[in-house]
């Protein structure tokens, strides 16, 4: 039997960096306890920075509601800064593929 739902991402050793606030559309995003809510894409999608094992990362997941607390589930992808880059510098790209599929 596995032990599903006991290990969630971060909950390393040491302190947490200091976190900063960044600056949406509509003004600074919220903070949660594991990074920065930098876009709120639906009710339970969010696109997150944080920090993990030393290494800032940019976290696109679904999250869950229990005991009034929001929690992220396995669906997801956290995408290093150089793999964030390359999707970064290939939008437009994306955008004209979804144009022509559309």
């Amino acid at each position: 039997m596995g032990l599903k739902g006991n290990k969630r991402f971060g909950g390393g050793g040491g302190q947490p960096p200091a976190k900063r606030q960044a600056a949406g559309k509509d003004g600074p995003s919220e903070e949660t306890d594991d990074g920065i809510v930098v876009a709120q894409i639906s009710k339970n999608k969010r696109v997150a920075v944080r920090s993990w094992n030393g290494k800032v990362m940019v976290d696109m997941r679904e999250f869950y509601e229990k005991d009034g607390k929001s929690l992220p589930t396995r669906k997801g992808i956290s995408l290093s800064m150089d793999q964030w880059k390359i999707l970064r510098d290939n939008i437009e790209a994306i955008d004209e593929a979804i144009k022509e599929n559309t």
